[in-house]
């Protein structure tokens, strides 16, 4: 018996270019706190203004793996499939700053599919932007269609 997995994006037809439009975000310290509690990454620099400070930070900062996740979601919402993601990486040029105004901070990911492989496989480009600056870029996303 075979099983067909529905609403998983297809190999064949894929070409070179954008995915899915770009996607904002919008993140508080309280998604900070909540995705540290997820992570067990309990380093206070994400969420306390005096530890922050104490290391250097003007202000709390991001987690670079929220980041990540984030912007990963337009690869595995246009690939249907979240297990679609076989290898990734990226490096994070700058911090995302999270000051206490109540404000929170907007970061804008995009992807593109940069190169077709041999079935199944895709390599698709993703990057964070902050305003105009590059907080995150991952150009290496290998994805396995189906």
């Amino acid at each position: 018996m075979t099983a067909t997995v529905t609403g998983r994006r297809r190999h064949a037809g894929v070409e070179v270019g954008p995915i899915l439009a770009d996607r904002s975000f919008t993140l508080h310290r309280r998604d900070l706190v909540r995705y540290a509690g997820s992570s067990c990454d309990y380093n206070p620099i994400h969420y306390d203004d005096t530890m922050a400070r104490a290391a250097g930070l003007a202000t709390p900062i991001v987690q670079g793996m929220f980041t990540m996740g984030l912007a990963l979601t337009l690869v595995t919402d246009w690939a249907g499939d979240p297990a679609a993601v076989v290898d990734f990486g990226g490096r994070f040029p700058r911090q995302v700053p999270m000051p206490n105004t109540g404000e929170g901070a907007e970061i804008v990911a995009s992807a593109a599919v940069v190169e077709v492989l041999d079935a199944p496989l895709v390599r698709v480009s993703v990057s964070v932007r902050l305003g105009e600056a590059r907080v995150l870029t991952m150009p290496r996303v290998l994805v396995s269609l189906a």
